[in-house]
């Protein structure tokens, strides 16, 4: 995909987000989400940081236009990053920063802010740029903004079913999210999926672990291509 495209989906998908969370009443904010043990206070703390993490990849050096490099489903690899003790710093630093703000409405100020900042700056970036990730992988910018439309659509899902709202991805994100998990494929709501068809959404929750998926839906998912990402 290239990086137009998918800085396009971060931005529609940010700012559909905001407008969904903007005026919600306090109260809702520590409901729980299905992401146990967070509230939906603080799954949203988490996908601010992580898009956040993007601002601060920028300001450090380029990494050498050398070695291998790792790609969006790379990322998602069942490795170190996903283990049981980077679950739990994951868990704990979102929960810290859930804290930082005064109510739900500045964190979601806040979040606004930090997408407008971010996707402006990659917008300067040339297609070649690298970054590094906290993991100490080099990516493609293009490629680890993938895995932060990742965040924010199905992070998306959690604070939607945690609020007890309809999930609400934008096209672009939904499109974004079900080519990586496609291999680069659209989705396709006409191929039916273990007996009848799934709309694009209903794949994205499965296949990310929002909805359960029984054993002959994952078979008919893997016919059409699927790939698994883990996912703390």
């Amino acid at each position: 995909m290239d990086g137009e495209t998918v800085l396009a989906a971060l931005r529609a998908e940010s700012q559909r987000l905001y407008e969904k969370v903007c005026t919600i009443p306090e109260g809702e904010w520590d409901r729980p989400s299905p992401c146990d043990p967070w509230t939906v206070r603080e799954v949203f703390a988490h996908l601010t940081n992580a898009v956040d993490r993007v601002g601060s990849m920028l300001a450090e050096p380029e990494p050498e236009p050398s070695g291998a490099l790792v790609t969006a489903a790379g990322y998602y690899a069942p490795d170190e990053r996903f283990s049981p003790d980077a679950n739990e710093v994951r868990i704990e630093t979102a929960q810290d920063s859930a804290g930082w703000y005064a109510d739900g409405r500045a964190l979601a100020e806040h979040f606004d802010s930090v997408w407008r900042a971010v996707t402006a700056a990659c917008a300067k970036e040339p297609p070649e740029r690298r970054v590094r990730t906290r993991h100490g992988d080099s990516m493609l910018l293009s490629d680890f903004l993938v895995t932060r439309v990742v965040e924010v659509c199905v992070h998306g899902f959690d604070v939607a079913a945690g609020l007890g709202h309809e999930p609400w991805p934008t096209d672009e994100a939904a499109d974004v999210v079900a080519r990586l998990l496609l291999g680069g494929h659209p989705y396709d709501e006409s191929v039916p999926v273990s007996g009848g068809g799934w709309d694009r959404t209903t794949f994205l929750r499965k296949a990310t672990g929002r909805l359960p998926m029984t054993e002959a839906e994952r078979a008919a998912a893997e016919r059409l291509g699927m790939r698994w990402l883990t996912l703390g």
